[in-house]
């Protein structure tokens, strides 16, 4: 009998009809790992020496948190004033030479006359920027 394909010792070699995925993921996990060594080192910059100068021209911001709870308590920065004192109190903190950012942030329940008097008085003594803290609302899924 005369057998088409190739016999050694009583086996048959069939050719495969797959392809063999093991060699190409080695090779994609290899150039993975290469790939994230790699790339931190790419965003190093641009080495540049800068002069040195004895005028700063950035101001830097000072932060102020006023809270208002619904006794109508007015806190700066967790210490409890009255709203004459805040004048004198965000008077006080704010100097020329930095940016003063007021978050106010104030009880649901506060009536709204007493949240307006609050940022009036803000804006009053020169303080520009003024933000609102809120609480984001949850999402029912």
């Amino acid at each position: 009998m005369v057998d088409s394909g190739e016999d050694t010792g009583g086996k048959r070699h069939r050719l495969m009809s797959e392809i063999n995925m093991v060699p190409f993921v080695d090779v994609v996990l290899v150039l993975l790992i290469i790939f994230m060594i790699s790339a931190p080192l790419m965003y190093r910059g641009i080495d540049i020496h800068l002069p040195k100068s004895s005028v700063n021209t950035i101001k830097q911001e000072q932060r102020i948190m006023v809270a208002v709870d619904r006794e109508l308590n007015i806190y700066v920065d967790g210490h409890m004033v009255s709203l004459s004192g805040l004048e004198t109190i965000l008077l006080q903190k704010k100097s020329p030479d930095t940016d003063l950012t007021v978050y106010l942030k104030a009880d649901k329940d506060v009536p709204y006359g007493t949240i307006i008097t609050v940022m009036d008085t803000v804006k009053r003594i020169g303080i520009d920027k003024l933000g609102m803290i809120t609480e984001p609302i949850k999402e029912v899924k």
